[in-house]
């Protein structure tokens, strides 16, 4: 068996959910200033996701399930995810997004994934409190993948990783396979192959024999 772990904001997905969210608090340019910084490697990522977090408290329940019913798949991400299901490849989704935003992005395509490992938003029942818990704030996507892949008895030169930002680098390092997917400047070296369209994912995909 094989492990294909995707990024999903900048990969899977060109929308961007922290930017969604804050959008309906009037704060998506200060969230998208932190967001690029930390993309960059400039600041943290657990700082840049704690700092957006912080910006959303008080953002109605409803108004967040409006921006996450508004998340995306790209045009031909759907049909990897099938295809990779298909062959029996176990496939992750390891984002420090949102599990609600990712969930409601594969429901709209319907399609699934083995595993999906990201953090949450908390509310008090009525709008968001400005934290953020989960499992991909302080830890990072390379440890994820190890023990994904030692739960499923696989070897880590069996595993690939699809990433973009800063971090990814965790993950594209320890991966049988790094691929970036039009990746930002600091991440380019990591990879051993880049793509920019879903397509040309498919066609590294095949060639390593996950689909």
């Amino acid at each position: 068996m094989k492990i294909v772990a995707f990024d999903f904001d900048g990969t899977l997905s060109d929308s961007e959910m922290t930017v969604l969210l804050g959008e309906r608090k009037d704060v998506a340019d200060q969230m998208a200033d932190i967001t690029a910084r930390a993309m960059n490697d400039e600041i943290s990522y657990a700082k840049s996701l704690r700092d957006r977090a912080a910006l959303l408290e008080g953002l109605p329940l409803a108004d967040a399930e409006d921006a996450f019913a508004d998340v995306q798949l790209r045009p031909g991400a759907a049909e990897i995810l099938a295809d990779l299901a298909e062959k029996g490849t176990h496939v992750a989704i390891l984002t420090g997004g949102f599990e609600r935003g990712v969930q409601a992005a594969l429901d709209r395509e319907g399609v699934s994934v083995d595993t999906i490992i990201a953090n949450r938003l908390p509310d008090d029942g009525e709008a968001l409190t400005g934290d953020v818990e989960g499992p991909l704030i302080e830890g990072t996507k390379d440890e994820a993948l190890e023990s994904l892949a030692k739960e499923h008895d696989v070897d880590m030169v069996n595993t690939v990783a699809v990433g973009d930002g800063a971090n990814d680098l965790p993950m594209l390092e320890v991966a049988g396979l790094a691929v970036g997917f039009d990746p930002k400047p600091a991440v380019a070296p990591a990879c051993d192959t880049i793509v920019s369209h879903m397509n040309e994912l498919h066609d590294v995909l095949r060639t390593k024999n996950a689909i």
